[in-house]
């Protein structure tokens, strides 16, 4: 046995090859946990805690930040998974698909839903969005948006399964 082998357990990898399987995790997990906790720790507080018109502008730039945060972690998926030689093709077929699946949610609400948000609640003015005609507009694109957010958030849980 060569020396390089001495020392591994079995079943493991020496080398980047062995690192990647790491890498998607860990990526995963940061992308699904910071889903979960904007949507259901951080915009739910704000709401209990400021008022609408504050809360809606903290939990806009969060939004704004998560968006960002999702394309850079779709990105570095799709290049593990690109660079994964541990994975059978299906699978690492299967697991782009749930990533590329992930990031159009992100970008559906980032570019699709949070710009026309924004948009009527400039229109509304000081009064806010829900004293103004354009509130139900706002709550029918807003319940979209939480519904995106919610299928992303299953994805991901189902990606980090699947990566395991």
């Amino acid at each position: 046995m060569d020396s390089g082998a001495q020392g591994l357990a079995a079943g493991q990898v020496p080398g980047r090859a062995g690192r990647l399987p790491a890498a998607r995790l860990l990526v995963a997990a940061l992308w699904t946990g910071s889903l979960w906790a904007l949507g259901y720790i951080a915009a739910p507080t704000a709401f209990k805690v400021l008022g609408s018109g504050q809360a809606g502008d903290l939990v806009a730039v969060l939004l704004t930040r998560q968006a960002w945060l999702s394309i850079g972690c779709a990105i570095v998926l799709a290049l593990l998974l690109w660079r994964s030689t541990d994975l059978a093709a299906p699978r690492r077929r299967f697991l782009g698909w749930l990533v590329i699946a992930m990031l159009a949610c992100a970008l559906v609400i980032f570019v699709g839903l949070q710009p026309g948000m924004a948009h009527l609640r400039v229109l509304a003015g000081e009064a806010g969005v829900r004293a103004s005609p354009y509130w139900t507009q706002f709550a029918v694109m807003h319940g979209v948006s939480q519904v995106f957010h919610m299928i992303q958030s299953v994805l991901g849980a189902w990606l980090l399964v699947k990566l395991r």
